[in-house]
């Protein structure tokens, strides 16, 4: 009984670390692929890690910069966009790969897991542009 209580928290757990790296998705996209690319350069782990870090909070700080400043609401629309193509694309592989063993159904899995991609990418908006209205209106 404590196994399967054990189990299901710590399937719980993987859900929420998911649900973060997939509102995040383009900064955790940008830090790996900068982590691969100075390692292949021959840099160790400190170098890659402090390398990886540093482009995702770029990457971020772009994205805010571009929310807090420019007053073109295409500009805005576009960096939304740039940030939340990557978490629904995120969103969807999440639902399609917790669901795919509980739906027998093609196009029932395709449908759960596109409405899931929308939400995971409609909370990435809402928790960016609220970043980048709240720490630029000042």
């Amino acid at each position: 009984m404590i196994l399967i209580l054990v189990a299901f928290l710590l399937v719980i757990a993987a859900c929420v670390i998911a649900w973060r790296l997939a509102i995040h998705a383009l900064p955790v996209m940008v830090a790996i692929s900068v982590a691969q690319l100075v390692w292949d350069a021959g840099a160790g782990v400190f170098l890659s890690g402090l390398a990886a870090c540093a482009a995702a909070l770029l990457s971020i700080a772009l994205v805010v910069g571009v929310l807090g400043y420019v007053e073109n609401p295409v500009l805005r629309l576009l960096a939304l966009a740039l940030f939340a193509v990557p978490a629904v694309t995120a969103g969807y592989a999440l639902v399609h790969g917790v669901a795919k063993h509980a739906i027998e159904s093609a196009f029932m899995l395709n449908l759960f897991g596109g409405v899931g991609g929308l939400v995971v990418g409609i909370a990435a908006i809402a928790n960016l542009n609220a970043l980048g209205g709240s720490r630029l209106s000042r």
